[in-house]
């Protein structure tokens, strides 16, 4: 590459003109000359000075909403919180309470209190855990199936420790209702995916509803609006009195017996 030309040195230079006359002031001249002078210079040093905060116009408008704008309130999920939909029917995350909802059949009620306290612990909405009873067990203690899961919230055997009784109502729920908590929280909160993961398998909720295997369709079928219905503060659910009389009447009768609830 070759270099740059430079330019000549004429053309940066500034052609100066030559002044004419005797080269000292009038006496008269003097004066308005000195006074622009000094103006000129004021103005100049008036210029340059920076303006103090003092000096600076206030809009009133913008002190207004400074004064008067509430505090930010990060969001929950920046915080990588989750946000989950089975708060209270207002939108406030449920108060812990003493009752659950009516809905539920005496089997259910009659481990109410302990429904509540166990909830609580494992960070989940009492009347979702009371739904997941509901279903898998009817309140049953010694409820067992086919594929071995046990107790009220028919919980695999692989999910207990070594030497724990999965038939104690207090581990059971303990095992049952931590593995709910995960899933509702795989479930960014829903409470019915929640409820299809722990069905089928937290694996479930990342795939398709329609590649959900039919015993977790019908358990979400019949769970989130139970659910639904229990969170909403109705004292009859048409979807639980259907669940009773197609796969319920059986296993509640039989968990009564075991209860010695008449």
């Amino acid at each position: 590459m070759s270099r740059a030309r430079l330019q000549d040195q004429e053309d940066w230079q500034t052609a100066v003109a030559s002044e004419t006359g005797s080269g000292c002031l009038s006496f008269y001249v003097l004066p308005p000359l000195a006074a622009l002078l000094i103006a000129g210079f004021v103005a100049f040093i008036a210029l340059k000075s920076p303006l103090s905060p003092s000096a600076l116009p206030i809009n009133n408008a913008t002190m207004v909403l400074q004064e008067s704008a509430a505090p930010i309130v990060p969001d929950a999920s920046s915080a990588g919180g989750v946000t989950p939909i089975w708060g209270a029917p207002d939108g406030n995350a449920p108060a812990a309470s003493g009752a659950l909802s009516p809905i539920f059949t005496k089997e259910i009620q009659h481990w109410g209190n302990d429904i509540v306290r166990w909830a609580n612990a494992a960070g989940v909405d009492p009347n979702l855990a009371a739904t997941v009873m509901q279903i898998e067990s009817c309140g049953d203690p010694r409820a067992t199936s086919r594929s071995g899961a046990t107790s009220l919230f028919q919980v695999m055997p692989f999910h207990f420790k070594f030497g724990e009784n999965p038939y104690d109502p207090e581990t059971n729920a303990q095992r049952g209702l931590n593995y709910l908590s995960r899933s509702l929280q795989a479930g960014g909160g829903n409470a019915r995916l929640a409820l299809a993961g722990y069905n089928g398998g937290i694996g479930v909720i990342a795939r398709s509803e329609w590649g959900w295997p039919s015993e977790t369709k019908r358990y979400v079928l019949y769970g989130a609006p139970i659910y639904e219905d229990a969170r909403s503060g109705v004292t009859s659910s048409a979807s639980l009195t259907e669940w009773y009389q197609k796969y319920g009447a059986g296993l509640c009768r039989q968990a009564a017996q075991r209860l010695g609830i008449p």
